[in-house]
C-alpha cells in the first residue's frame, strides 16, 4: 500500500475504507471484508453511530493494532468545549475498544472551534491520538486555525471528486503542510459519475471501472481517499487500483470536469450552519 507522510512524521495509507452511511448492523461485516482484502486505514465518526461495529471488526480480524490506521471524528461540542472534547474522545475510544487513535478529526468548523482544537492538542500531546486534523474547513478557516494555535492540523478531510476538485484548497494545504483527504470521492454517483462518457472511456483503456479510475485519479493527486461499500466485490475492486496509472493527458481531461461547486452542501451557507449547529449527539 502507498502511504503519505503527515506533517508530524506519521505515515498514513493513501487508500482506506470509510463507513459513512453504513448502518451499524452492516458495518461490522463490511469492515471485516475490507480488512480481509487488505485495507488498513479505517475512517469512522461519532456522528456515524457505528464506531462499536468498527471496533468489533477490528478485534475479529486479529490484525495487530500497529498495522492499522484508525480515524474517528469529534462532533460539535457544547461548553466547556475543551473538557468535553476529552470526554468525547474517550467515549469514541471506548466504543472502538482502542487505547489510542491514529487520527482524530474535528468534524465541522463550528461551535467553539478554538476550545475544541485545544482539547485535541491536549490529547495529541498526551499520546491518546497520534495525529489531529479537521474536516470541512475551507482555506480561510483552516489558515485561521493554524495561525492562532500551536499544532497545525495534519489532515483536512473535505468533499473532493471529479466535479469538485479543490485544486486551490490543495495548494493552500500544501503551503501549510496539511494533507488533503477526500470524502465523497464518487460524488455519491451524482452527475451520472458511474456512467460518465469520459471516465468510462478512460476506464476502458485500462480495463478498469469508472470507480477505479476516480480512485486512481485521487491517488495520483496525492489525495487520501476512503471509498465505502457494503458489497464484497466492490470493496475488493476499490483497493485494486495500484497496478495502473493514468496518463498526463487523462489527468488533464478529468481536470476539465471540475465545476468548482459542491454537490452536497455549502459550509458558508447560513442555513447549513444553523442546521449543523442544532445537531447534538448523545455520545
Amino acid at each position: 500500500m502507498q502511504h503519505v507522510t503527515l506533517n508530524n512524521g506519521v505515515e498514513m495509507p493513501i487508500l482506506g475504507f470509510g463507513v459513512y452511511q453504513i448502518p451499524p448492523e452492516q458495518t461490522e461485516q463490511a469492515v471485516s471484508e475490507a480488512l480481509a482484502v487488505g485495507y488498513r486505514l479505517l475512517d469512522t465518526a461519532a456522528a456515524y453511530q457505528n464506531e462499536e461495529a468498527v471496533g468489533r471488526a477490528i478485534r475479529r480480524s486479529g490484525i495487530p493494532r500497529d498495522d492499522l490506521f484508525v480515524t474517528t471524528k469529534l462532533w460539535i461540542q457544547d461548553a466547556p468545549a475543551r473538557e468535553n472534547t476529552r470526554r468525547a474522545c474517550e467515549a469514541s475510544l471506548g466504543r472502538l475498544g482502542l487505547e489510542h487513535l491514529d487520527l482524530y478529526l474535528m468534524h465541522q468548523p463550528f461551535g467553539d472551534v478554538y476550545a475544541q482544537w485545544r482539547g485535541m492538542e491536549d490529547l495529541y500531546r498526551e499520546g491518546r491520538v497520534r495525529a489531529i486534523g479537521v474536516a470541512n474547513f475551507h482555506p480561510d478557516r483552516l489558515v485561521d486555525l493554524i495561525v492562532n494555535n500551536e499544532v497545525t492540523p495534519a489532515v483536512d478531510q473535505i468533499e473532493t471528486h471529479p466535479f469538485f476538485q479543490r485544486a486551490a484548497d490543495q495548494h493552500i494545504m500544501r503551503e501549510y503542510g496539511v494533507q488533503l483527504q477526500s470524502w465523497g470521492g464518487f460524488a455519491e454517483g451524482r452527475n451520472g459519475l458511474f456512467t460518465h462518457p469520459l471516465l468510462s472511456a478512460i476506464g476502458a483503456e485500462h480495463g478498469k471501472s469508472v470507480a477505479q479510475v476516480v480512485l486512481r485519479w485521487l491517488i495520483q493527486r496525492d489525495i487520501v481517499t476512503i471509498p465505502k461499500s457494503v458489497r464484497a466485490e466492490r470493496i475488493a475492486a476499490n483497493i485494486d487500483v495500484l497496478d495502473f496509472a493514468l496518463t498526463d493527458d487523462q489527468m488533464a481531461s478529468i481536470a476539465g470536469l471540475d465545476t468548482g461547486t459542491s454537490l452536497f452542501f455549502d459550509h458558508h451557507d447560513p442555513a447549513v450552519v444553523a442546521w449543523l449547529g442544532k445537531r447534538r449527539l448523545d455520545v
